[in-house]
């Protein structure tokens, strides 16, 4: 069995900055894309960013410039460093891998880590 576990969410003030991690564990072969997906109340999830095994990254249109995406493979680990960060920020950011165990490829969720940017 494969677990995401999410990390360093909180409250923050506009213009803040936050750095959550998401650590992936359990019998693990190889990790393929990781992302960042957010949710906010009352809408849907939307894709905040994407990074390839080889390090490849993909960005919202509304976070580019802003958030950055990385990860450290060693350590089956993905981040999301989150700077300036805006009210419209605010969300349950949940990550997401697809992650071949035992010659499986599977998608797997965390369960998400709240991120509230208000003064």
């Amino acid at each position: 069995q494969v677990q995401l576990v999410e990390s360093g969410g909180g409250l923050v003030q506009p213009g803040g900055s936050l750095r959550l991690s998401c650590a992936a564990s359990g019998s693990i072969v190889s990790i393929n894309a990781m992302r960042w997906y957010r949710q906010a109340p009352g809408k849907e999830r939307e894709l905040v960013a994407d990074i390839s095994s080889g390090g490849n990254t993909m960005y919202a249109d509304s976070v580019k410039g802003r958030f950055t995406i990385s990860r450290d493979n060693a350590r089956n680990t993905v981040y999301l460093q989150m700077n300036s960060l805006k009210p419209d920020d605010t969300a349950v950011y949940i990550c997401n891998a697809y992650v071949r165990s035992h010659s499986v490829l599977r998608n797997y969720w965390g369960q998400g880590t709240q991120v509230t940017v208000s003064s």
